[in-house]
């Protein structure tokens, strides 16, 4: 995601937040494998996802993990929890918010979709100890 020449106020939060969530090393791949057909997706998603919702401070980084990881695991985006999953280690969200996150998904969205995140959760965990990798240093 080069930055255009002038990119808008709330594109620049976006990427700021974007870092701060999901560690400096994912965003800077994402930019790497920036394409000029996701070029539009990249900006659109940094501007509206991170640099408005993400960006707003009615919720902290770690409500706003929480309820993110519920969300996606309720939908079934396995890539998309684990990246959260990581992302923990910049949020605040501990490995017992997260369980109680699949706690309600199994109640409010269904017991298999919860099962199956358990699963990605368990296997994204399972990554981050055997790395050794630090809190603040997972999501990178």
């Amino acid at each position: 995601m080069t930055e255009a020449p002038n990119p808008s106020e709330r594109y620049r939060k976006g990427m700021a937040t974007r870092r701060a969530v999901l560690g400096n090393a994912h965003v800077d791949r994402a930019v790497a494998n920036e394409t000029p057909f996701d070029k539009p997706f990249q900006e659109l998603i940094t501007e509206t996802a991170w640099g408005n919702v993400w960006s707003r401070e009615t919720w902290s980084k770690r409500d706003r993990s929480i309820v993110t990881i519920a969300l996606l695991a309720a939908l079934g985006q396995d890539e998309e929890v684990a990246m959260h999953v990581r992302a923990t280690a910049n949020t605040g969200a501990s490995r017992e918010d997260v369980c109680e996150a699949l706690l309600h998904v199994a109640i409010y969205a269904g017991v298999p979709a919860a099962n199956h995140a358990f699963k990605i959760v368990k296997a994204a965990y399972a990554e981050i100890d055997a790395a050794g990798v630090s809190a603040g240093e997972e999501a990178q």
